[in-house]
Parts: C-alpha cells; sequence; structure tokens
C-alpha cells in the first residue's frame, strides 16, 4: 500500500537540526489526512538505539497515535528464518578464531609479534565482520598482490585464506553475515517485485558506511514507498566538490553520501528536504563547510571566502577554549557546566576523549553533579571488574607484596560474612610488617610468622584463612604454561569466590556477585563457562587479556543518579543528538589529533595496499566518519570548542578540522576572520579564568619558610656514626627520625636496589670472614673460596634470579684484584672486629655515639687499622675531611677503648674496600682533631645553640631527603634564610635508638 501523495527516495535533513523531532514531524506530515493503521504498518529502521528511543519520544509529542514497526539496522536479518540455525554468540567465534591463531602461532611464532592470541582473534573477527558486511568472499584475498609486500604479510595472506574459508563459508552463523544476506535479498526481491512490504519503509541517521546497510538503504529508496533520510546532509556543498568526490576524498564528512548517490544512480542535488526545517546556524554551517572541502582547498578558500559573508556574526554563537592542559579544559568545561546548570541550560558534552570524561567527572563531583554518560561506566573499572582482573593477574608471575596487597584491600575482599572490619585492620598491621621485614615474594609462612604473635584465637583463625590463601596465590607464579580454558576459568574463579569471601563464609553471600555490577560481571563469567568448550589452551597473561576484554564490552549506566541538564555522548551519537536539548549548550571537547579524529588502530592482518587490493574499507573511512559527526555536531545552535595545548608528555596538535576552521577564518581579514577568532578565544578564556578562581583557596596562605627547629634539650640521646653524615648535611632529618620519631615506611615493591646490593656484599664479606685466611692459600682457591661464598649469600638473600647473575658478574670482575689485596692483608694481622657493634658516651652532653665497623684488623706491630667495605664509589680524602665522618670516628672509638679491652687502641689507618668499579683498596688520612670537632658540633645541637636546619649542606640540589614534604621543601628554596625556632618546650621529645 502507498499512502496518497507518499514520494520515494533519498531525502536529508540539515545540520545542526534535531534529527529525532524533524524525522517524527516529516513523518507525520506525509502520514497526515491518512486513516490511522498506516502509521501502523509503516517500518522505520534507524541507526541506533539512543536514536530509536528519541524518535519515540519524538512521536509522543505530536499526541495519541499508533507507533509505527521500530527497528534497527544492525538487526536486519538477525531473526532466523525457517531452517536456519541461530547465531553463534560473538564470544564463540571469537575463541574459534583463537584456536586457529594459537596453532599458526605455534608453527609460525613471528606472526604474533608479541600480541596476545586473544587481541589477534577480537582484530581478525573485526576483519572477517567487515568482509561479510561488505560482501568479500575468501576470493578476495586471491586479488591482494603478494609480490609487492613483506614476507610477514605474505604468510598473514595464507593464514587469511584459511581463517576466510572456515570463517565466511557454510551456513550463516553471524549477526554481519545475516544482515548482508538480509540486505541482498530485500534488494532482490523487491527489484523483481516479490514480497514487497505492506507499508512504507523509512531508513533513517544512517550514512551507509558499511556496504550491507549501503546496499539496503538503495533497495528502500527504490521502493515506491520507501524512503531514506540522511542525517546532516551539507547543501552548502557547490556540484562540483560534490562531483569531484572520489575514492580519494574518504576524509571528507559528505563522501559516504555523495559514494552512495552515485551508486543509486542520482546526485545530490535530487535529494530533498525531509522537513522545510533549516538549519538554526546556516551561516556557520556555510563557514564550516567550506573549510572542510577536500585537500587542496586553498584556491576555494580565496574564491569562495569572501562570499561568507561577516564571520564575526556567523561565529557569534561560537566559543573557543584552549587550555593549558587536560586538567585545566575539563575543569573550564565542569565551570561552564555548573553555571549552566544554575541558569537551568541543558549542557551537551561531545567527546572522544574518554580521560577527559574521567577527569570531567571528578571535576563535576565537586558540586554532587553526575552527568548522564551514554557510554556508562566500563564493567572493567567497576569493584567486580576490577576484582576479578587483579585475580587473573595473580597467575604466572611471581606474588609481590603490592600485588598482594592489591587483592587484600580491595572492597571485595572478605564481604562473605561482617568480619571486613577486622579484616581490614589486621591487613594494615601485616602490611606493615612486609614492607619492613618483606619477603619480596610473601606466602602463606609469612602470614603464619606475623600472626603467632598475636594471642587472638579470632585473628589466629584469620591468619591461617589467610596463609592457605597466600600460598594458593603464591604458587600461581609458576602458572605459565598453556592450559585449557576451561581449567583456567575454573581455578580464576575458585580464587577469587575465596577472597571475595573470607574466612568461614561463602562467595555467594559476598558483594562479588552482588548489585548491577556484580551481576553482570556474573553474566560475563558464565558466558565465558559456556562457551569454554570451543576455547584453545591459554597462558595466564593470555587468560587475563580475554578477560579484560570480556569486561570491557559490558558497562554500566547510572540514569537513575545523572542530573537531566547534564549529558555526555559520543562523537557517532553527534548526528542524531548535536542538537541537544532546547536553548541548550554543546560543548565539543578534547578537539586535539588522535582524539578527534582517533589514530586508526593498527591492522595485524592487512597493510592499507592490500585493504585496497581485496576491496576493503580503507583507514580513512572512519576519518570521514568522525569527520561528518564533527560537522553535525558543530552546527548546534550554541557551540563552545574545547582542547588542551598540551598533555602530560608534549604539545598536542590541534584536530584538523578545528585546525582548518581558524586557518581559513584567519585568512580573511576582509571578512573580520581574525577578529572574529579573537572573540571565540575572549570567550573562552571567561570560563579558563572563572576555572581558576573555583580552584584558587578560599584565601592566601603564607608559604613555610624554611626551617630550623630547636628542640628541648638534650635533643639526641644518641646517634651513629653514618647518622652523623646526615647530621652535616640534612639536619632536619635526624631531628625528624630521632627526635619526632617518624621513620618513612618502606615501599611496596621491594627492588634489588644499591642499598640491597650493599648489605648482601656485607654478608658475603662477614661470611668469609668469619673463617681466617691462610695468607699462604693459592690465589685460585680463595677466589673460588669467595665467589662461592658469594652464590651462596645471593642465592639465600635475593629473590630475583637476574639480580643474582648480575651481581655475580660484577663481583666475578673485581675478585682477583680483591683476593690480590686481601692476601698481604692476611699476612699483616687478623680481621678482630668484623660487623660487631661500639659505643661510647659523650661526657657531660648525654649522647652515646655508635657504631658497628665492617672490619677491624689487629696487625702484627700491636698497632689496628679499620676498613669499610663500599659497594659504590669510596669517598674522597675532602669529602672524609667535611662530612664523611664513619671511618675517622670510628678509629677516635677505637682509640678510646669502645670495643672493648682486648681491642689495642692505637690505629694505624683507615681504608675504603671497594666491592665494585676495581675492588681497589683506598687508604684515607684521618684528621686528629676529629673527635674534638665531633664533640663542639654534638655540642651546639644539644644544648640547643643550633637548630635543626633543612637541607643544610646536601652534596647536590637534586638529592632528596625523606622528610622533604614534612619540612615543606618548595615553599622555600636553598638560598632561603632558616628560621631558627625553639619546639616542644615541656614535653617529653626526647629520643633515639641505635642506627647504623
Amino acid at each position: 500500500m502507498i499512502p496518497a501523495g507518499w514520494r520515494n527516495g533519498f531525502f536529508g535533513l540539515p545540520l545542526g537540526v534535531d534529527f529525532a523531532r524533524e524525522l517524527a514531524a516529516g513523518l507525520v506530515q506525509r502520514l497526515h489526512g491518512q486513516p490511522p493503521e498506516v502509521m501502523a504498518r509503516t517500518t522505520v529502521y534507524l541507526n541506533a538505539g539512543r536514536t530509536l528511543r528519541a524518535f519515540r519520544a519524538a512521536l509522543d509529542e505530536h499526541g495519541p497515535l499508533l507507533l509505527p514497526r521500530l527497528r534497527l539496522i544492525s538487526d536486519l536479518g538477525a531473526a532466523p528464518r525457517p531452517g536456519q540455525p541461530p547465531l553463534d554468540p560473538r564470544l564463540r567465534r571469537r575463541l574459534e578464531l583463537g584456536q586457529l591463531i594459537a596453532r599458526l602461532i605455534l608453527d609460525q611464532p613471528r606472526l604474533g609479534n608479541g600480541q596476545s592470541v586473544p587481541a589477534l582473534a577480537e582484530s581478525l573477527a573485526g576483519l572477517m565482520a567487515e568482509m561479510q558486511l561488505e560482501g568479500a568472499s575468501p576470493a578476495a584475498l586471491d586479488q591482494i598482490r603478494v609480490a609487492n609486500h613483506a614476507a610477514h604479510w605474505q604468510l598473514a595472506q595464507t593464514f587469511l585464506r584459511i581463517a576466510a574459508k572456515f570463517y565466511l563459508t557454510g551456513p550463516s552463523r553471524d549477526r554481519e553475515s545475516r544482515q548482508r544476506q538480509a540486505a541482498e535479498q530485500a534488494a532482490e526481491d523487491w527489484a523483481a517485485g516479490r514480497n514487497l512490504p505492506e507499508g512504507p519503509v523509512i531508513v533513517a541517521g544512517s550514512t551507509g558506511s558499511h556496504g550491507a546497510t549501503r546496499l539496503f538503504m538503495q533497495a528502500v529508496a527504490a521502493l515506491p514507498n520507501g524512503a531514506v533520510v540522511l542525517p546532516g546532509f551539507d547543501t552548502d556543498t557547490p556540484d562540483a566538490v560534490w562531483r569531484g568526490l572520489n575514492e580519494h576524498s574518504e576524509e571528507h564528512p559528505q563522501y559516504r553520501f555523495a559514494a552512495m548517490l552515485r551508486q543509486a544512480g542520482i546526485s545530490p542535488g535530487d535529494v530533498t528536504g525531509w522537513t522545510q526545517a533549516g538549519p538554526p546556524a546556516p551561516a556557520r554551517n556555510a563557514l564550516v563547510s567550506l573549510a572542510l572541502r577536500p585537500a587542496p582547498v586553498t584556491d576555494q578558500w580565496v574564491a569562495e571566502g569572501p562570499t561568507l559573508g561577516d564571520l564575526p556574526d556567523a561565529s557569534r554563537d561560537l566559543t573557543l577554549i584552549e587550555a593549558d592542559s587536560p586538567t585545566g579544559e575539563a575543569e573550564a568545561i565542569a565551570t561552564l557546566i555548573r553555571q549552566a546548570v544554575a541558569e537551568e541550560t541543558p549542557v551537551t558534552v561531545i567527546t572522544a576523549d574518554q580521560m577527559l570524561i574521567r577527569r570531567l567527572q571528578s571535576a563535576l563531583d565537586r558540586w554532587r553533579l553526575i552527568a548522564d554518560d551514554s557510554a556508562g561506566r566500563p564493567l572493567s573499572l567497576t569493584a567486580p571488574g576490577l576484582f576479578l582482573r587483579h585475580v587473573a593477574e595473580l597467575f604466572g608471575q611471581p606474588l609481590t607484596v603490592d600485588a598482594a596487597l592489591t587483592i587484600l584491600k580491595h572492597p571485595i575482599t572478605c564481604t562473605g560474612g561482617d568480619f571486613r572490619p577486622r579484616h581490614l585492620g589486621l591487613i594494615q598491621g601485616l602490611e606493615l610488617r612486609l614492607r619492613d621485614r618483606g619477603p619480596a615474594f610473601p606466602d602463606g609462612q609469612a602470614v603464619r610468622d606475623w600472626i603467632k604473635r598475636r594471642a587472638d584465637p579470632v585473628a589466629q583463625d584469620w591468619g591461617e584463612w589467610l596463609a592457605r590463601v597466600m600460598d594458593r596465590m603464591a604458587a600461581l607464579a609458576s602458572d605459565r604454561g598453556l592450559r585449557p580454558l576451561s581449567d583456567r576459568l575454573a581455578e580464576h574463579l575458585a580464587l577469587a569466590g575465596e577472597l571475595a569471601a573470607g574466612p568461614g563464609a561463602r562467595a555467594e553471600d559476598s558483594e562479588l556477585w552482588a548489585k548491577d555490577a556484580g551481576g553482570k560481571a556474573l553474566a560475563v563469567m558464565e558466558s565465558l563457562s559456556d562457551q569454554a568448550g570451543a576455547g584453545y589452551p591459554l597462558t595466564a597473561h593470555d587468560f587475563a587479556a580475554l578477560l579484560t576484554a570480556q569486561l570491557m564490552a559490558d558497562s554500566i549506566r547510572s540514569d537513575e543518579r545523572a542530573h537531566p541538564l547534564i549529558r555526555i555522548r559520543g562523537p557517532r551519537e553527534a548526528r542524531t543528538e548535536a542538537a541537544g536539548q532546547p536553548g541548550g549548550i554543546t560543548v565539543l571537547a578534547g578537539l586535539n589529533e588522535g582524539n578527534w579524529p582517533a589514530a586508526p588502530a593498527p591492522d595485524p592482518w592487512l597493510s592499507r595496499p592490500m585493504r585496497r587490493d581485496a576491496g576493503l574499507l580503507l583507514p580513512e573511512r572512519q576519518i570521514g566518519l568522525s569527520a561528518h559527526d564533527f560537522q553535525q555536531a558543530i552546527a548546534a545552535p550554541r557551540i563552545v570548542l574545547t582542547r588542551a595545548r598540551r598533555d602530560a608528555e608534549s604539545e598536542t596538535i590541534c584536530a584538523r578540522w578545528l585546525n582548518r576552521l581558524l586557518n581559513l577564518m584567519n585568512g580573511l581579514p576582509a571578512q573580520r576572520g581574525p577578529e572574529a577568532v579573537q572573540a571565540m578565544r575572549d570567550r573562552g578564556a571567561r570560563w579558563l579564568v572563572l576555572a581558576d578562581r573555583v580552584l584558587a583557596p578560599a584565601e592566601q596562605i603564607a608559604p613555610e619558610r624554611r626551617p630550623a627547629p630547636i628542640p628541648p634539650a638534650p635533643a639526641l640521646s644518641g646517634l651513629s656514626v653514618t647518622g652523623v653524615r646526615q647530621l652535616i648535611r640534612d639536619p632536619y632529618a635526624v631531628y625528624a627520625r630521632r627526635v619526632l620519631g617518624l621513620k618513612p615506611l618502606s615501599p611496596l615493591r621491594a627492588d634489588p636496589d644499591a642499598a640491597l646490593r650493599g648489605t648482601v656484599l656485607h654478608k658475603v664479606v662477614q661470611r668469609m670472614l668469619a673463617t681466617p685466611i691462610d695468607p699462604d692459600l693459592p690465589h685460585s682457591a680463595l677466589r673460588d673460596r669467595f665467589l662461592r661464598t658469594t652464590a651462596e649469600v645471593l642465592e639465600s638473600e635475593v629473590p630475583w634470579p637476574a639480580a643474582r647473575r648480575f651481581w655475580l658478574a660484577r663481583m666475578e670482575s673485581v675478585v682477583d684484584r680483591l683476593v690480590a689485596d686481601e692476601l698481604p692483608r692476611a699476612a699483616c694481622g687478623r680481621p678482630a672486629i668484623v660487623e660487631t657493634g661500639g659505643r661510647i658516651s659523650l661526657p657531660g652532653l648525654s649522647f652515646e655515639l655508635n657504631a658497628k665497623p665492617d672490619r677491624i684488623d689487629v696487625l702484627h706491630d700491636g698497632t689496628v687499622h679499620v676498613y669499610d667495605y663500599k659497594t659504590g664509589t669510596p669517598p674522597s680524602q675532602k669529602q672524609v675531611d667535611s662530612f664523611d665522618l664513619q671511618l675517622p670516628l670510628e678509629a677516635a672509638m677505637v682509640q678510646r677503648g669502645a670495643f672493648g679491652p682486648d681491642l689495642p687502641t692505637e690505629v694505624q689507618g683507615v681504608s675504603y674496600i671497594q666491592l665494585g668499579g676495581d675492588g681497589a683498596t683506598s687508604q684515607r688520612d684521618a684528621d686528629p682533631e676529629i673527635w674534638a670537632k665531633f664533640q663542639r658540633l654534638i655540642a651546639t645541637y644539644q644544648n640547643g645553640d643550633r637548630g635543626f636546619t633543612a637541607r643544610l649542606a646536601m652534596q647536590k640540589t637534586t638529592d632528596s631527603s625523606d622528610y622533604d614534604h614534612l619540612s615543606r621543601y618548595g615553599e622555600w628554596s636553598m638560598s632561603d634564610d632558616a628560621i631558627a625556632q625553639p619546639v616542644g618546650a615541656g614535653a617529653d621529645t626526647g629520643g633515639g635508638g641505635d642506627e647504623r
């Protein structure tokens, strides 16, 4: 049935109109006066679910009427026909492709190029889906001239033939294949007059970017009762430009329309308006249309630019915000939104930059504003999603302290009962133990060693549960092989359930599968379990990648909490929602290259020339679609354009379309283009200024001055000889540590750093010297003993295999020099003190100096020689005289009998033995006045004559202190005078203890 007065063919809606409202208005107008059932027999195919909902709402505005049949173009052919099997789940098809890829990589490892099998399967599935939509058979791959490409691409083509034969032949099992078949069948039947639809058919909102969609749109347009409504049709593009849009113009926003109309045998001039509605900003549309012409366009800019008229008028409702950073951009947008909400003005933010969206949401949280984000929150970033990902990452790698605490502190962990608060308290104590004493790779024994000191039986039960879990987690480090998906899934779920439940509880009672996010996470895991039979053996890394990809494919929405005036949309939604709500503001954000347009994703299967040979879509297609989104979005009534000049790494590049627009305007001084651009920037600068005011503190706080606190006397009860260097260099650090008792937290993840290397090599020397060295021992025998001892200590003290090998190799490079120097030392005397402590009090100062020398040898002449082992470069004589007083002070302590009556008190010399570098022994002179100088130094602090100045004499200005944040370094500089100030009067601030 063809309604009276119905016109078929292609129609357009201009840039900037409310697409859903105008589509509904045009349909109601065309069916005006028709029986109500005509509307019910009408079928409308729309490009997206959000467009469908907006169109239904727009029809409701026209009062009571029967609704048409509303369909999505992507659902075309989704319902199985008689005798046709149901569609296979997408996951199953990707797992089947993963089987093929896994076998290929085993045979040809270089084809994988370091990518995970799930990632390769995902990209290959996308390629197969594209071939199905474009109607490309496996024979299309034979059109690729592989002789012109590298061997890698030739291998890829060979594999693609196998994959395409598997994926593209046989019964149709995929949505894309069904969509293509349905489009082809409809086109064939309708052209022959068969199976014609009983009522009008309309396709709206699509650009025809895929072959199947384009074919169906052309078939609908040819129906006597069919119509295709194109979104964002540019009526300002001249016919000559339309004719010039060819395969080299895919970046142009209107290219898809030009190609589809050309295939349909009509010209753009034959496209009429669906309604009489005009664009809200026709002058701006003309300006943007000229700016986006396909290159080269300079001559057209010169020729047609003067026809644009006065540019300040055309850009009157354009605002340009150019922030210095992404954070500044988000803050400016948030400030604009806050002002708009106060004025009850709707705001729609359109951006492809997900990080910008997260920054914007964080900034809006200042005012407790929640935007309606169409993308929602990825399931992978919700609490259950992150928990499942963290558990998957435990497999196949050593369990470090930070990885263990990440999962043990997670809000899902131990939520099966009411033990969660107690769990957090116990974990805090365990964290401090692991930070300070390790081990670097914790297991259940570390938990047992810590918890056994607690008498609480409840804590004991919790500790036993945690120890079992930690043993299980630590055992997963060796899981690096290929294992079936079903096995990996079962082990993952078992561990996740045990962690989520807690001691004596069930996973079903925990927060893991609770609420909307937990329910969706459970659905993902059940889907993986249902399709595991089609899976392939995976490494732990590949399983984690597969799980993450499945979680990222779903999202959680919070529409019920969103503010009705604030919306966040993606660029593709600009086709139908750029106009925003009536009277609203549209913000086009993140206008930098790499964001909008996004950089094309690398294709591991086909290069660009290979795609052209196969007749597939080129990467420029996505840029053209993004350009069309931009052209539609910028046509809205009130527009704010935003970008950041820099990101975290470097200067950014302005999005090509914005860059073209600004260049065109700046090149038209006769039309006051530069003045218009400056006005746009001035309007944007207002929001940057307001954002800075929002972030500025309510009152100015004066910067802190360089501190030099003077605690009550006596300030210190004691110090080690190694701490004297810090007292000279950074007295404030000694004050914070020894007086205030503030100790820096050890890092979460222990690394094989220089400090650990020094500790380990000192243990090597200590073990070597535990047995006297025979001076007549052959050089090779002592060398072997030294290396054997080093290897044993490294094996027991250093849990990092790479560090063990590297440090042993370093020792091998200097051992000959060490042995050559050690044998003469053994002939001259014997080690009497090896890592043994001593202490001495300073009379009248309530102060005790302690030391633990690396080595003191008693020589045959009755004197002693003091040694210190250095893994780095030994201090120079000037440094020893100035601040590195460790060896001179140890010598002075020897002279005063600090190490017992059996040790002679006459010091023959002091030396450094280098355990790195060239292994040399370097003797230094000890200042005979060092003890008197040291006493005077301590007296100035003990008596309160001097304050503990922050960063008093740092060796380098770039050197950091553990207490820089406490002294508020940065508010003051090294050139500032220190402010000596008494602190803690009347308080017991004395502290101390030994520190080597």
